[in-house]
């Protein structure tokens, strides 16, 4: 078990209108250097399609990946500023301690947080919701770890969820 900081800034500006948050960043995304780096994660594809935007294309940068973001008003970070964790094993997490979350509220057109996987719903509700303001909802995880829950109809249904939120403010 290893002690470890989150290593990037939060994905947003003044017009991002949802929050998506990760647990922790996963070894492979700290050694991608962005957020979901795992090439088996289907995070930026289903995020894609609940938005009705053009997927990234294959090698996407980092560059590519916040663009897309922003151009979706769609802000991005992790519910854990820092944690002891056993590789990417959402299980093994101790010592959560959560990201401070009012500044990036009170600097954008947020009014929803969405949490990805079951872990980081309830630290972030545990942990974050009262310094936020909100509570999150819950989002199935897109780790490959989670692919027999990705092929169900629910799955997409929720993911959805991002989409809809987004279009009613426009």
């Amino acid at each position: 078990m290893a002690h470890w900081e989150h290593p990037w800034p939060p994905v947003y500006d003044g017009h991002s209108q949802v929050l998506l948050l990760g647990t922790f960043p996963s070894p492979r995304s700290r050694q991608e250097g962005f957020y979901f780096g795992h090439p088996q994660n289907c995070f930026w594809s289903v995020l894609a399609r609940s938005l009705g935007a053009e997927p990234l294309p294959p090698g996407a940068t980092k560059a590519d990946k916040t663009a897309f973001l922003l151009e979706n008003h769609v802000a991005l970070w992790d519910v854990l500023h820092s944690c002891d964790i056993e590789g990417a094993a959402d299980a093994s997490i101790t010592n959560p301690v959560a990201n401070r979350f009012k500044p990036i509220i009170e600097n954008s057109r947020i009014g929803a947080i969405f949490t990805t996987g079951r872990t980081a719903t309830r630290l972030f509700n545990e942990l974050a919701a009262q310094e936020a303001g909100m509570q999150a909802a819950y989002l199935p995880s897109t780790s490959p770890a989670n692919r027999a829950q990705q092929a169900r109809p629910e799955f997409a249904e929720l993911w959805s969820q991002v989409g809809r939120y987004i279009r009613s403010r426009c």
